[in-house]
């Protein structure tokens, strides 16, 4: 498709317009084995929080507390008894993977203080109602729902919608712009039928008086 049928006129991939590094591959299910971890272990911890009344805090320290004595206490009798050691695997963070990482929130961190900036000084009124329209959205959905269940209801977004949209890309893209043509067509004859008529009587009204 060419890149005025597409949403909002765009040539770059999903892939790009998400970054193109492992946060995107992460989303798009391009390392669907991490994908699926991470759905996972959210759900877990999820279950866990809603039905054993743990805080975040006091359950990361009670399984890191668990999961070392195990491995102390492996590792010794280990020793002692003339057994291999635990198997850990060498735990390093990559610079390739810190890079991209870095990149990414830097990237967005500073769209997030430009876009705040515009805001404080009044220079875009049209993405402050924007951002304001947010804000009020997101402590309407606050009100009805806690933020654990709201940020893994979220996860779940992040993870099933920008992949389900790159997998059916054309079908969605014609649809909506079809759409919104129809709802600009729509707009314009209202703005003909009624909004016209209202501004001549208006106009009409202040001639007469």
């Amino acid at each position: 498709m060419a890149s005025s049928d597409r949403l909002f006129n765009r040539q770059r991939t999903i892939h790009d317009v998400l970054g193109g590094g492992l946060v995107a591959d992460v989303i798009l299910w391009r390392r669907k084995n991490l994908s699926v971890g991470i759905l996972l272990v959210t759900l877990a911890a999820w279950l866990v929080f809603e039905r054993s009344g743990y805080t975040l805090l006091s359950l990361v320290s009670s399984v890191l507390l668990l999961l070392f004595a195990i491995l102390f206490l492996w590792a010794k009798s280990a020793a002692i008894l003339n057994r291999p050691a635990p198997p850990l695997p060498e735990l390093h963070l990559s610079e390739e993977m810190a890079n991209e990482v870095t990149v990414f929130v830097r990237t967005h961190v500073n769209d997030l203080l430009s876009a705040s900036q515009d805001i404080a000084l009044g220079r875009n009124s049209r993405l402050f109602f924007k951002v304001a329209l947010c804000l009020w959205l997101i402590s309407f959905v606050g009100g009805l729902t806690d933020f654990l269940t709201l940020g893994y209801t979220s996860l779940v977004i992040v993870l099933t919608l920008p992949a389900f949209y790159e997998r059916y890309e054309d079908h969605v893209d014609r649809y909506t712009i079809m759409g919104y043509r129809k709802l600009k067509q729509l707009y314009v004859k209202f703005d003909e039928q009624f909004v016209n008529r209202v501004r001549k009587l208006i106009l009409e009204t202040k001639k007469l008086s």
